[in-house]
């Protein structure tokens, strides 16, 4: 949708408010479950550690366990965030979310660790996929003056369903407390099961969105169905609007398979922002699982009880839905670069003063500094990406930065867990996390101020711009 973002630097936005939030609210619910389908492993790791059916696992096995998912959602990232582009960005945002909650309800039922993990794999190639679409798809209907605000409400929905997960678990262990003999649990042991379960509801909302989500026009432009387009835009009431068969054609602004694109992400001339922009999601995305899946584990061994455990996993993530929006707003504001740099530093420190003891209001403080640090920088820098390249090529670059950082964001349990396991002391843990942080905010500064991508059609249709 090229043309629309053209007319907007010179008149009005030409996207209907209407249009824009029915856009949001949907990806907003897709993102929702999303959070609740990696939440929930945080949830019930210290609950596995002693599931007597399972062996119990050791902290390495529970590594990995969480690990299934993410190898799946680098290759959900990486291969639906490609063919969105070629079939369809709404019809694979429907496929990802399917995949993911029916996912959820075998591995609630699964009777070995290898199955649970071969679910969780499954599952994870929809949540893969999840966000580099939603993102593509919020961009482009979002207003250039509103998207980061817009992506971080959309975003927000991400850290909201790690909270519903912590919520849902803190209630059920508290009615069906597992009991633990010496080592390992005696009584209530399945009630796990139960909070994994509970992630399959959303597959109920898959009909709704179909209903009400827009296909995205950016991605029928780009596959040459210019009349459908055109149609789509009239009934939605987006005026004015060229579809990009009366514009000057280029090739690759309205025909950009995945060759062409990474032709362009890896060029010389555009490799100094494509490295910078994969490091620094890499260490985002190892910070987010890494802390998400064993900050519950490492604050009970630092003594906390398992209540007291899982309240700081809500306030780790009800602080990056928070954050979320408020470092939208500081992005559209002041700019997504300098915001990026400065919360990944808050984030970094905030880690490695919770090394320390502290009072628990304290405590809460750096932990809610942590999630924002994270959770809620990651995803402006999301968004910075998406909003970074073309339409052409948005959910399709996107997919493949993603993907990177899915190797960042497989190490961050495997690193929790190795930890854990080698019986060093918490302290290591979030020193760990504290330098991850501060490589983040490097790779930020590294990137180069203005996007060097445009796309050729659009320039030439507006050569003063």
């Amino acid at each position: 949708m090229s043309t629309t973002e053209k007319t907007a630097t010179t008149t009005r936005w030409p996207i209907p408010r209407r249009v824009t939030l029915g856009v949001l609210v949907c990806c907003w619910f897709a993102t929702l479950s999303e959070g609740y389908d990696i939440g929930v492993l945080g949830v019930i790791i210290p609950a596995l550690k002693t599931y007597a059916p399972w062996g119990p696992p050791d902290p390495l096995q529970l590594g990995g366990l969480a690990a299934y998912a993410l190898v799946g959602m680098l290759i959900g990232a990486l291969v639906i965030g490609t063919l969105s582009d070629r079939f369809g960005r709404k019809n694979m945002l429907l496929v990802s979310m399917a995949l993911y909650t029916l996912t959820q309800l075998g591995a609630a039922l699964a009777t070995t660790p290898d199955m649970f993990g071969l679910y969780r794999l499954i599952g994870g190639l929809g949540m893969g996929g999840v966000i580099p679409v939603a993102a593509a798809m919020t961009i482009e209907f979002s207003e250039p003056k509103r998207r980061s605000l817009n992506y971080g409400f959309m975003f927000s929905a991400y850290s909201l369903g790690i909270v519903v997960a912590a919520l849902v678990g803190t209630a059920i262990f508290a009615q069906f407390p597992p009991t633990v003999g010496e080592t390992v649990i005696v009584e209530n042991q399945e009630v796990w099961r139960w909070i994994v379960g509970l992630g399959a509801i959303p597959v109920l909302l898959i009909p709704v969105i179909a209903f009400l989500l827009p296909e995205s026009l950016e991605s029928l432009e780009a596959r040459g169905m210019h009349d459908r387009a055109k149609k789509l835009a009239e009934k939605l009431g987006i005026s004015p609007y060229v579809s990009a068969d009366t514009a000057p054609k280029e090739g690759v602004a309205t025909q950009a398979p995945w060759q062409r694109v990474l032709s362009l992400l890896f060029s010389l001339r555009y490799l100094s922002s494509t490295i910078p922009l994969w490091i620094a999601l890499f260490c985002g995305m190892l910070l987010v699982y890494g802390l998400n899946n064993w900050l519950p584990n490492v604050m009970r061994e630092a003594g906390y009880e398992m209540g007291q455990a899982l309240t700081f996993l809500l306030v780790f993530s009800l602080s990056a839905a928070v954050g979320g929006l408020i470092l939208g707003a500081l992005a559209d504001r002041f700019g997504q670069r300098v915001v990026l740099i400065v919360f990944y530093l808050i984030g970094g420190v905030a880690c490695v003063l919770m090394m320390f003891p502290h009072s628990l209001v304290l405590t809460m403080t750096l932990v809610g500094l942590a999630g924002i640090g994270s959770i809620s920088t990651s995803l402006v820098l999301t968004g910075y990406i998406a909003d970074y390249y073309p339409g052409f090529m948005r959910a399709t670059a996107t997919g493949w930065a993603l993907s990177f950082a899915r190797i960042g964001a497989i190490l961050g349990p495997v690193v929790g867990g190795w930890l854990s396991s080698m019986k060093v002391s918490t302290e290591w843990n979030f020193i760990t996390f504290g330098i991850v942080a501060l490589v983040a905010a490097f790779a930020v500064a590294l990137i180069p101020r203005k996007t060097p991508f445009e796309e050729p059609a659009a320039a030439q249709r507006t050569p003063s711009s």
